[in-house]
């Protein structure tokens, strides 16, 4: 294991000597006299944490530190002085310095300031990675697509990332509408406070009310404390509602008010709480059609419905499924440190003429599927699922015929051909377990294999 770097900065040779000693069973030591050692140490050295002494000759401590935050404004930096002054705390403080130890300093006590250091700058460079990571994910860019129907998603949220008006995503359940409402907000000047999201058809009617707006203590039964809802959480950040299409009537009024009045007040309480949040809703209902039907407010329809983005089903952008598939193989490869796959172009036709009746999700989740329970390198047809094999089989011929490229009769006899074959495969051609599975009798199997010239046994 690689110790931590720690640069000692002291003109008196005593102090850097005893430090060394003190230190070096925990730490790597490395010691400068001055501030211009300090300084060329910085860039060759490295070092996770400075200890800098305040009173020395030439450049004191105050003015080494202001050069040293110019080369490295992440190290942490705990000064060391013999006198202890207010003054000097503060500007020591102001200049960036982590923390400030009165010489004679217990060891003990230096030794635990340095470990906090060193976990406050970890922590700081975690949240940073993570930070950026979120940024770099949640770029609209890397929403996958290269349609015309996914750019024109792109522009739209090109154009509206920095504003603060609402957007109604809406698109069937698997298209991504929370990735692109999370696209907005880290693309938009709300990137640093709060991304919050809640699924609506997910949670009782009778608790809703509380998880958006929050409630008092003893607001009802189980009311044991105070509880912050998602507005205030989300305040100065973004609010994202899927499946607003479930909320009753009077929470719909509830929303609607707090759009009208940027005000909440919490279940069961009096006080009136000013918020600031941009409103992100999805649904994969026809709200107009439910506005018909008396189930949705026409007005909170209106105030949601300013910006609408329409995902797309995959179906309708066949010429994304190879750019997804990519995008997922690399992932998995990257998340589980195996070999990259792919696909052969047999199964790739197969995953392009599929439905995907989940959409985006079920794509992922089959090209998971696959990826765990086969190990080769190429994946072939034989290890797709089953719906997907039939689906294409079924669809293949429906379009042939739709096509004019084959007449009704020969699409029947393919179709009934397929569909035989498959059972006998699964079967092992054991003719009778076929029958069974396929609901006729043996006798009636037989006369159709032997009509279709399907063979008795799979290596004829």
């Amino acid at each position: 294991m690689t110790l931590k770097k720690v640069l000692v900065v002291d003109d008196e040779l005593s102090v850097r000597e005893s430090l060394r000693m003190a230190l070096k069973s925990d730490y790597a030591i490395v010691t400068a006299a001055n501030a211009e050692e300090a300084l060329n140490l910085m860039e060759e050295a490295a070092p996770d944490v400075v200890l800098l002494d305040i009173l020395m000759p030439g450049i004191d401590g105050l003015a080494a530190l202001e050069r040293l935050r110019a080369v490295n404004d992440r190290v942490p930096v705990i000064m060391l002085t013999a006198t202890q002054t207010r003054h000097t705390a503060f500007q020591a403080g102001r200049l960036g310095a982590y923390d400030y130890v009165t010489k004679p300093f217990e060891l003990e006590d230096l030794k635990l300031r340095i470990q906090h250091a060193l976990e406050h700058e970890a922590l700081r460079a975690e949240n940073q990675e993570l930070r950026s990571e979120v940024t770099r994910r949640y770029q609209f860019g890397s929403i996958i697509g290269k349609s015309k129907e996914m750019n024109r998603v792109f522009r739209t949220i090109e154009q509206i990332a920095g504003t603060r008006t609402t957007v109604l995503i809406t698109g069937e359940s698997g298209t991504g509408k929370e990735m692109v409402a999370k696209a907005i907000h880290y693309n938009s000047p709300r990137r640093d406070k709060p991304f919050v999201a809640i699924n609506c058809a997910a949670i009782p009617d009778s608790l809703i009310e509380s998880e958006l707006f929050g409630h008092e203590r003893g607001a009802f039964t189980d009311a044991r404390a105070r509880q912050i809802g998602k507005f205030e959480v989300a305040d100065a950040g973004t609010l994202f509602l899927d499946e607003i299409g479930e909320l009753s009537a009077p929470t719909q009024a509830k929303i609607l008010r707090v759009l009208q009045e940027k005000e909440i007040q919490r279940v069961g309480g009096t006080e009136t709480l000013n918020i600031d949040v941009r409103l992100i809703t999805a649904t994969n209902k026809d709200l107009e059609e439910a506005i018909r039907h008396g189930t949705f407010r026409s007005d909170l329809f209106y105030r949601i419905n300013v910006v609408p983005i329409f995902l797309p089903p995959l179906r309708e952008r066949r010429e994304d499924i190879p750019l997804l598939i990519d995008h997922f193989l690399k992932k998995l490869s990257e998340d589980h440190r195996r070999p990259a796959r792919r696909f052969s172009k047999k199964s790739l036709d197969l995953l392009m003429n599929y439905d995907w009746p989940g959409n985006v999700r079920e794509l992922e989740n089959v090209v998971e599927r696959v990826v765990a329970l086969t190990d080769v390198e190429t994946i072939e047809e034989k290890d797709l699922p089953d719906e997907v094999v039939n689906n294409y089989r079924a669809n293949f011929l429906k379009r042939e015929v739709l096509s004019g490229n084959i007449d009704f009769e020969k699409a029947e006899r393919r179709f009934e051909e397929d569909i035989l074959t498959a059972a006998l495969e699964r079967c092992n051609y054991v003719q009778t377990q076929a029958a069974e599975m396929l609901g006729i009798t043996r006798r009636m199997l037989k006369y159709k294999m032997d009509k279709l010239g399907i063979p008795s046994r799979g290596d004829d």
